[in-house]
């Protein structure tokens, strides 16, 4: 297992009671066409709110003031990648701009769906997180055994 962990945020753009997904254009099969949200890594030197305000900007253009992020979910995930991952999920219902796809590289598609009636076919992790949201749940993990024997103490 590695090492580390890494930091992603997660953006849910939400309007009128429909949230807007992106579809994965990926060589990975596993992730490609499946809908996720926009997010990203946490670079190194920005705060969480300011890497989820850019990210919604690098990927569909919209402007959003960080202190109009409001944390929502917090996810210990394992699985989804090569290094277990922190994601945190911001919820913004105020941003500038029409969301487009600025990154057609690695997205095939934008679209809004009824929170109430969003896609079957969503990437596992986002959908972890966006399911937390809809049900009031600040804290999950995702992808870790249920359960472990303690370790052994020596001494």
């Amino acid at each position: 297992m590695a090492d580390r962990h890494l930091i992603d945020v997660h953006v849910l753009l939400v309007d009128d009671g429909n949230l807007l997904l992106a579809r994965r254009r990926d060589p990975n099969a596993t992730f490609n066409g499946r809908w996720h949200l926009p997010s990203g890594k946490l670079d190194a030197g920005e705060s969480v709110l300011h890497a989820a305000a850019r990210e919604a900007q690098e990927e569909v253009g919209v402007l959003i003031n960080p202190d109009d992020l409001h944390h929502v979910h917090t996810l210990h995930v394992n699985g989804s990648g090569v290094e277990p991952r922190l994601g945190l999920f911001f919820l913004a219902t105020h941003w500038t701009g029409t969301p487009v796809n600025r990154e057609p590289d690695k997205c095939s598609a934008i679209d809004w769906f009824p929170l109430d009636n969003l896609p079957t076919n969503l990437i596992d992790y986002p959908a972890a997180g966006i399911h937390a949201y809809l049900t009031g749940q600040p804290f999950a993990i995702h992808g870790w055994p249920t359960s472990r024997t303690p370790a052994t103490v020596l001494g």
